[in-house]
């Protein structure tokens, strides 16, 4: 399974970044449970704030190091982006059309093939830092 499911990472990295929603709900759970630096849930909850991500900051995501092991995947990827409308985790700030890039950890949890948790970490202070201080 482990290879499988590090395929299935991979599709929703290139759903993600293709802002593909449809395929990402196909490749969660229905009762898939995610959770990030801006909250946790469902996808209900997730959806808005990777469209926000999209919207504000282009965020795009690439795979440098993945494991796997029974049913979970490790991965750690470079995130960039590139700060172009308001976004709630920058309060104040005018977008400045800079951008980050920072290291990020996602963790997935598999049941019968599909995402049934998901946990994120990433340096949000970094993407305030990089998009204001050196527009």
């Amino acid at each position: 399974m482990s290879e499988a499911n590090k395929q299935a990472v991979r599709d929703y990295v290139a759903a993600f970044n293709a802002h593909d929603i449809a395929r990402l709900i196909e490749l969660f759970a229905p009762d898939a449970q995610i959770w990030g630096v801006l909250g946790a849930g469902g996808l209900d909850i997730a959806i808005p704030i990777w469209r926000e991500l999209h919207d504000s900051l282009e965020m795009k995501l690439e795979i440098a190091d993945m494991a796997a092991e029974g049913e979970s995947v490790a991965v750690r990827l470079v995130e960039t982006g590139r700060f172009v409308k308001p976004f709630r985790g920058i309060p104040g700030v005018a977008p400045t059309g800079s951008t980050y890039q920072l290291n990020a950890m996602e963790w997935f949890a598999f049941r019968d093939g599909r995402i049934a948790a998901r946990w994120g970490a990433r340096d949000s202070a970094a993407i305030t830092r990089q998009v204001t201080l050196n527009p």
